[in-house]
């Protein structure tokens, strides 16, 4: 008698631990393409004014996130509260309706808007640049890793620093030149305002390039007019943040120092000095100034046996709001950029409430201010609700869009971190393949919030279908994506039809995603970086 109850008991506990492993390797439930679909055309319709922070739109869609993630059944993820606060500053600046650019014998007079953008995240009322010299810094780069300083040599103070988007290595035809084609954060214009901050300058313009800073010059009149949010800081700031037109740089330099020579050769030499351009600008911005606070939504799937480690699914949950109108519509409603991804992480959420619990904890992060420079991930990087070192790893969704369902897995930052191989492996599942982000150079690795949880040491998974589709070619596939990028990025037209739009290779990345995250959150193993990841150092 004992000896066949110690067999049933011995069964009893190999089934279970089966079972067990069972779980960690399927998924049993499929994310429900009918929940993306309401949540997205909710988010993405007028009702929501373009969910701008500090605005009406914010105010209903972070309670309108809150309230979906409740009836869920998951809990406040910021101890009683569903809302992390984020402090920002609001500053409307109106600039002068031409920037001046003098010398000797010229004057340019831009037209604001058509010829320049400029702006200012510093909060006073009036702010600009009065006969700065110009001064030409190459890329605006300082890399003592590439041994590369575009600033050298050249007291800031007083002067304005003109560069170029993207870095040297861009079309070089030279993988060895920072990363070759692929874009560093020294391309990013965030990186650049900071450095010439940092080395004391007053102003700097970038020269607008549509190849290499992958958007066209619509993109910058949108999205560098009318009222910017910034965190407030103790950083070193500008006086003025400025973009300028590649016709325009073309006439300033036709009438400077260096008229006749190719600025875009000088500044790939890696013996590059600045060049006094002696020519002067001068431009004004008037500010109104808004202190307020906007939210991160944040919401929570507590583990049953390692409850304090986390994995973070993360969306932005913001736009442009309402803003100047495009073809009688001022409504930027954003329903790629990011309807998708703020509907996912709640049809997601559903999947796993489905799937029964799970060893780890599940936390869902709806960050505000990423259309603004990434600003709600950058205040949860700086002040973490959890701990990182026990945050197991980040899957971040931005921007889903697909004519059907896709072939390929694009991972965006492909190399970094063992998340790449979580990704093929579910990949795999769904007869697809994984291959590097195709257009690396375009930084898009920089360009959404899981670039801050990779600051802070969290290995991140940024990845979509993209490349080629299971019935569509993939020259196909790239007419689609050219033609979102060219007339809805960024634009009023991004705008969610349940009579055209198609989900289903949404649902299947959703799914991918999905999978990944259970098997993260039903076992006790932490992805690693990559030996050459510059995030290693702070996971370690």
């Amino acid at each position: 008698m004992i000896k066949s109850y110690l067999k049933v008991l011995v069964a009893v506990i190999l089934f279970a631990s089966c079972e067990n492993n069972k779980k960690s390797e399927a998924t049993p439930v499929e994310v429900d393409q009918t929940t993306l679909a309401h949540h997205m055309e909710r988010l993405a319709s007028d009702e929501f004014l373009g969910r701008k922070p500090f605005t009406e739109g914010e105010v209903k869609t972070v309670n309108y996130l809150k309230d979906e993630f409740e009836k869920l059944g998951l809990l406040p993820g910021n101890g009683d509260s569903f809302f992390q606060d984020v402090p920002m500053v609001e500053i409307t600046g109106t600039p002068s309706e031409n920037m001046v650019i003098s010398g000797k014998n010229t004057s340019i007079n831009l037209e604001r808007l058509k010829d320049f953008v400029a702006t200012t995240n510093k909060p006073v009322a009036e702010v600009g640049l009065e006969n700065s010299e110009l001064v030409f810094a190459g890329y605006g780069i300082v890399a003592p890793e590439y041994e590369w300083n575009d600033y050298a040599g050249v007291d800031w103070k007083g002067k304005t620093a003109v560069v170029l988007i993207n870095d040297p290595g861009f079309k070089s035809g030279d993988s060895t030149l920072f990363k070759g084609n692929e874009m560093t954060y020294y391309g990013r214009w965030t990186y650049k305002y900071e450095e010439a901050a940092r080395q004391g300058a007053d102003g700097l313009i970038i020269i607008h390039d549509t190849e290499p800073a992958a958007y066209g010059w619509n993109v910058v009149e949108a999205g560098w007019s009318g009222s910017r949010l910034t965190i407030e800081s103790d950083l070193p700031l500008l006086n003025v943040e400025s973009w300028i037109s590649g016709e325009s740089a073309q006439k300033m330099f036709d009438a400077s120092s260096i008229k006749g020579q190719d600025y875009k050769t000088l500044a790939r030499n890696k013996d590059f000095n600045p060049i006094p351009l002696d020519l002067t600008v001068s431009v004004g911005i008037t500010n109104t100034i808004k202190k307020d606070v906007s939210k991160n939504v944040v919401a929570l799937l507590p583990g049953t046996e390692r409850k304090d480690e986390y994995i973070i699914y993360s969306a932005h949950w913001d736009h442009f709001g309402v803003g100047k109108a495009i073809d009688g519509d001022s409504i930027y409603n954003g329903a790629v950029d990011n309807a998708s991804g703020t509907a996912a992480l709640l049809a997601i959420a559903e999947a796993f409430k489905k799937s029964g619990d799970t060893k780890r904890s599940i936390v869902f992060i709806e960050v505000t201010g990423e259309e603004q420079g990434l600003l709600g991930s950058a205040y949860y990087a700086e002040n973490p609700i959890y701990d990182p070192k026990k945050t197991v790893a980040n899957i971040n969704i931005d921007a889903l869009d697909s004519p059907g369902k896709m072939k390929d897995l694009t991972i965006t930052g492909y190399g970094h971190s063992e998340m790449d191989e979580y990704a093929k492996e579910a990949a795999e599942k769904q007869n697809r393949y994984v291959i590097p982000d195709p257009e690396a150079e375009k930084g898009y690795f920089f360009r959404s919030d899981h670039f801050n949880f990779a600051k802070i040491g969290i290995p991140a998974l940024y990845a979509s279908g993209a490349y080629e589709g299971f019935e569509i070619s993939i020259e196909d596939i790239k007419k689609y994506n050219d033609h979102y990028r060219m007339y809805k990025y960024h634009q009023p037209s991004d705008e969610y039809d349940p009579e055209t739009t198609e989900l289903s290779g949404i649902q299947l990345d959703l799914q991918l995603l999905f999978t990944v995250g259970f098997k993260l959150a039903n076992e006790d193993y932490f992805p690693k970086w990559y030996d050459g990841s510059e995030f290693k150092a702070a996971r370690e």
